[in-house]
């Protein structure tokens, strides 16, 4: 992987050009006092460097002679190392991660002007850690005053992600590797969980089980917090507490994705809980399911963005018209969104190293494009709360069908001749769903 992370940087370093980039590793979380969550590397910090240890600064300086790309690391303490765990320290850092120059963080204010001082502009995120945003902006300052008298120096201050995010839209062969890893663990889970959702047990039970399969196939864990929502929790679209017991009749909309070497997988799918679906909860199933498989057929090189949701959202609105749960002139109802309380969210998101992954959807009024080795999830729903409220205008929704929420999700790679549903281990039709 060390070649990659290199030409990652080196065609990082192609666009900045003359600049300087500075980038900082993620912060630690406090989960509660003095206790910590498990430390996870900012996403564009580790694309570019691998490097997986907090207080870190990567320094990309193409026009440095000697020194393209410098860390700042922290250096080896046996103390706390003792209670915090190893550092790759200075010495080692060098040699695994192919920096040109080391040095410790604590070295960082004495040396990072020597590589922005002949910059003409310099690159950085301002993100999380507060302190560290104000000490870029007051070496930016401290060298735009002296401009006028040496006639170099950075005059200016831009966000590398335009530059950056690009590059980590298309996967490359290796990234897909670890996708498809993240994808097959989390596939056994879901099917776990289809076995699994019996009346009477619990929703944590199947979190628990799904989760343990995460890492016990070697992933990071949960990709984000799961999702097992039974009955009208279905309806809730980021539901985490898990913890109602399922009855016979019902749903179960399960969400969850495991993270395997920092890559996701995030898949949905809707059981019935106990052996069959109800009349209401097959007719809207079958809805959603036809409308996935409509956006799905959208997601081809050279489509914009826009025509895979535009698809589910057709479906969708024609399906809850003739049910008669929905009314109007089509056209209008799409325009004026009045299907929205029913399906209120996009139909897919961009996904790799960060689950909602980066990249740009639209310039303006211009969608963006699908390219080859770019991986999109796919997923709309149609969710009826027990206290659903149409839109103005439009007709109340019988009993029959409220507490009724449903999602189907996949992960789908673009190919150069289509696409790739790469999480097709995990069922999705009627037949599959019942027992």
């Amino acid at each position: 992987m060390q070649a990659e992370f290199r030409q990652r940087r080196e065609q990082f370093m192609a666009k900045i050009g003359t600049g300087t980039a500075i980038l900082r590793s993620a912060p630690t979380a406090v989960m509660h006092n003095d206790v910590e969550y498990n430390f996870r590397q900012d996403s564009n910090f580790f694309y570019l460097t691998g490097f997986n240890e907090a207080n870190a600064v990567a320094v990309l300086a193409p026009h440095h002679e000697t020194h393209q790309f410098v860390l700042f690391v922290q250096p080896k303490d046996r103390d706390k190392e003792t209670w915090t765990g190893y550092r790759v320290g200075v010495e080692a850092a060098k040699e695994q991660y192919g920096a040109d120059e080391v040095y410790s963080i604590q070295e960082l204010d004495e040396k990072l002007t020597q590589y922005v001082e002949k910059a003409d502009r310099i690159y950085y995120h301002f993100g999380r850690d507060h302190n560290f945003n104000q000490k870029i902006l007051n070496l930016w300052q401290r060298l735009i005053a002296t401009y006028e008298k040496k006639g170099i120096g950075p005059i200016a201050l831009e966000d590398p992600i335009l530059l950056l995010h690009p590059l980590r839209q298309s996967k490359s062969a290796s990234e897909l590797s670890l996708m498809r890893k993240a994808i097959e663990i989390a596939a056994e889970a879901h099917n776990l969980a289809l076995e699994m959702r019996n009346p009477g047990r619990y929703e944590y039970e199947i979190q628990a089980e799904m989760e343990r399969l995460f890492r016990l196939r070697g992933g990071l864990g949960a990709a984000y917090p799961s999702i097992v929502a039974s009955g009208a929790n279905a309806c809730i679209l980021h539901y985490t507490e898990n913890d109602r017991q399922m009855q016979d009749g019902e749903l179960l909309l399960v969400d969850a994705g495991c993270s395997y070497d920092y890559y996701n997988s995030d898949i949905t799918r809707t059981y019935p809980v106990g052996n069959r679906f109800t009349e209401e909860q097959r007719i809207l199933y079958n809805l959603v399911l036809t409308a996935q498989e409509k956006a799905i057929a959208q997601v081809q090189p050279g489509n914009p963005w826009n025509l895979f949701h535009d698809a589910a959202v057709r479906t969708i609105v024609e399906g809850l018209m003739h049910l008669g749960l929905l009314q109007g002139d089509i056209e209008e109802t799409i325009k004026a969104e009045k299907y929205k309380p029913f399906f209120m969210h996009g139909t897919g998101h961009w996904l790799g190293l960060d689950v909602h992954d980066v990249g740009i959807r639209q310039i303006g009024e211009t969608w963006q494009s699908f390219q080859p080795g770019q991986v999109v999830t796919v997923e709309p729903g149609i969710y009826i709360r027990p206290d659903f409220q149409p839109c103005e205008g439009q007709p109340e929704v019988p009993d029959r069908w409220r507490g009724i929420g449903i999602r189907i999700e996949d992960d789908v790679l673009v190919t150069e001749t289509g696409h790739d549903i790469l999480t097709a281990a995990v069922p999705k039709s009627i037949e599959a769903m019942e027992r």
